[in-house]
């Protein structure tokens, strides 16, 4: 397909100009934000209500608490998230002095001061654990309960509505390993602009997707949704080239040659040292990213448990979709 018949689609010119940062151009002290004493006074009268009061997690709402340090502190994340970075790491949260309860209520009130709190799977799952369980990878077993290294990619990419924001709240490193990587598709998006305006153009239209068996035993095994969309001035990116080639697989259709170079094209400016960060994420920090515009990735991890024991790796991962429902793909009816 000719860019010009997709003129309708294409940015006119690069965009986004802050968040189409390369490694060379950010640094870690624009991306951590420190959590004030006041904020951590504030948690810990949290747990002490709660410990007194148990409540369901799900039925928490930060309007019943008194977070006014904490709001600010998600204020300034969510500023990070939509007009800066697009990464923010909140340093740090003192996990080992609450319990596993208290921590996944403080994960959940500090993610819900993003927006609404989402499901990550068709059971509802609002609260999702990320840590090696041991299982072999496979249809329905996502990378996330491994401890295998992840591509580049986006959560959700083939939803309805992919999250807006995703977090990480982390109670426990790994030994070794499990470093984090974030790069920008802004800047990708960019660079193909500049350079393969016709492979940028096949990204524009639909891929076949894997829905990774999250959906009704009866559904489409696989969605169609392009990588890139750019709608009232906002760029909006889906990326996780496995799940394209495992889509079309499902689909039991070809991916076209057009296709396959553009993600090819893209995947080699994600990949490129000079365009993502690294570092290690902590015990207490909560990690949170625009996942409509980058992409992260995990390196393989080595634990000093066994998978499914207490003490190794062990994440909370939280996704917040203003759109629709809190459903997993939340459609608004109609």
């Amino acid at each position: 397909m000719r860019v010009d018949q997709l003129s309708e689609l294409l940015p006119p010119v690069e965009i986004e100009r802050p968040k189409a940062w390369t490694r060379a151009s950010i640094s870690a002290d624009r991306w951590t934000i420190p959590v004030s004493p006041a904020c951590v006074a504030e948690l810990d009268a949290v747990v002490a209500s709660l410990r007194a009061e148990p409540r369901p997690i799900e039925q928490l709402a930060p309007a019943a608490f008194s977070l006014r340090a904490c709001a600010a502190l998600m204020s300034e994340v969510r500023a990070k998230l939509e007009t800066d970075t697009g990464l923010a790491v909140v340093d740090r949260i003192p996990v080992e002095r609450y319990s596993a309860a208290d921590n996944r209520a403080i994960g959940w009130l500090l993610a819900a001061m993003l927006g609404q709190v989402v499901a990550q799977k068709v059971d509802g799952t609002r609260l999702y654990d990320v840590r090696d369980t041991g299982q072999a990878l496979g249809y329905g077993v996502r990378r996330s309960v491994t401890n295998l290294g992840q591509p580049f990619h986006t959560d959700g990419g083939w939803l309805w509505k992919a999250p807006n924001f995703v977090g990480l709240f982390c109670l426990e490193s790994a030994r070794e390993g499990g470093r984090s990587r974030f790069a920008s598709l802004v800047t990708a998006h960019n660079a193909l602009r500049a350079r393969r305006p016709d492979l940028l153009a096949r990204l524009y239209t639909p891929f076949a997707w894997d829905r990774q068996g999250e959906h009704a035993p009866d559904a489409p095994r696989f969605s169609e949704h392009p990588v890139f969309e750019f709608e009232g001035g906002v760029l909006s990116a889906r990326y996780y080239e496995d799940y394209v080639v495992n889509g079309y697989r499902l689909a039991e259709a070809a991916l076209d040659d057009e296709g396959r170079e553009a993600l090819e094209a893209l995947r080699a400016l994600v990949d490129d040292p000079a365009h993502w960060v690294e570092f290690r994420i902590e015990k207490g920090q909560l990690q949170y990213l625009n996942n409509r515009q980058f992409a992260h990735s995990r390196t393989a991890f080595t634990d000093t448990a066994a998978p499914g024991e207490t003490g190794g790796r062990h994440m909370l991962r939280l996704w917040n979709r203003d759109e629709g429902s809190w459903h997993l793909e939340g459609r608004p009816a109609g």
